[in-house]
């Protein structure tokens, strides 16, 4: 007896996808009741605590006497820094509908480490929007993610960026200043060329994308344009597929001169012109320096009709207390 092969593949293909569906809703399931529970212990102590009016040593003994009560009925998982995280959970989130459960208690974990409200709400609706990993919500908390597009922005647009996250609606919103670029680990006396920034980068490409944010996809390196019989090499190339555009990146080691926008400009026209196909829009131009003098980048870049951009790129995390502060003024404004 011999199997129908099509049949049977249909049957393999059937019985692969109901389980992965089940261990899916199983696995989401699990995670809701997990924060469920976390959020109830919460409550529980903040309750027994009078809501919070336990004064702070007595606190503190509370969760250390609670942490070997529960560890030696419970088992692991009741140590007294769980407890105060489970503790300040229920304080920030004291309505348990609005948790969201695409996230884990490993994000919430991480994001009840940040003290600034208006930060926490930021990654935590950037987390669930983009689906990052706890990884990677450690890295962009690690280089001041939040602080970096805040400072782009006025009171307004800092209050909705906590309250929506990062949305990218025009080619502006894809753009940072400074690049952050701390996973090449190079280090920061070391004397680059251009094309071993390059290589660093495209060795570490995965992390390059992070850093660049949602909706970048790599297209090649060193991607020929020709004109004039004459062929220059564009660095980096990327498509965005929310703004529908080419995304065209130049390195460079010293601080940009004219002939680079220049240079830049010729780019964009020649992929605009060769290269976009029907649905395309304009491409972007990104020149990322190690060094930026904001003054002749206003007068190089005026007039020039294409979307060219110049940002620092730095090889060490950002002193996140100076970027915090700022924040706070563009808040504190009147």
């Amino acid at each position: 007896m011999t199997f129908d092969r099509t049949q049977y593949s249909k049957l393999v293909a059937n019985i692969s996808d109901l389980v992965a569906t089940k261990r899916s809703k199983i696995a989401q399931q699990i995670n809701n009741e997990i924060l469920n529970t976390y959020w109830h212990i919460g409550k529980y102590i903040i309750d027994f605590e009078q809501d919070g009016k336990l004064k702070a040593e007595y606190g503190a003994k509370l969760l250390l006497e609670l942490s070997k009560e529960l560890t030696i009925r419970l088992g692991k998982g009741f140590s007294r820094s769980n407890l105060h995280y489970m503790r300040a959970f229920y304080v920030a989130y004291p309505i348990c509908e609005t948790l969201s459960h695409k996230l884990g208690w490993s994000h919430y974990y991480e994001l009840l480490k940040i003290n600034d409200g208006l930060e926490r709400q930021f990654y935590e609706k950037q987390s669930e929007a983009e689906g990052w990993s706890v990884r990677e919500l450690k890295r962009h908390k690690s280089t001041a993610l939040y602080q970096r597009i805040a400072l782009s922005k006025d009171k307004e647009g800092v209050l909705a960026l906590s309250k929506e996250g990062h949305k990218v609606k025009d080619f502006e919103d894809i753009i940072k200043d400074p690049y952050v670029l701390e996973f090449l680990n190079i280090p920061e006396d070391q004397r680059l060329s251009e094309r071993h920034l390059e290589q660093k980068i495209i060795d570490n490409l995965q992390n390059f994308l992070l850093e660049l944010g949602k909706g970048f996809a790599f297209i090649g390196r060193q991607q020929r344009v020709t004109v004039n019989n004459t062929h220059h090499y564009i660095d980096l190339v990327f498509y965005h597929r929310i703004l529908k555009c080419f995304v065209l990146i130049d390195l460079k080691i010293d601080e940009v001169a004219h002939h680079d926008i220049g240079q830049m400009n010729l780019y964009l026209n020649y992929y605009e012109i060769e290269q976009n196909v029907e649905g395309d829009n304009p491409p972007i131009g990104i020149i990322l320096s190690a060094h930026k003098d904001d003054i002749f980048v206003e007068y190089a870049i005026r007039g020039i009709t294409n979307k060219i951009f110049i940002s620092k790129y730095q090889l060490y995390l950002p002193d996140k207390e100076l970027l915090q502060q700022k924040v706070r003024d563009i808040i504190d404004k009147d």
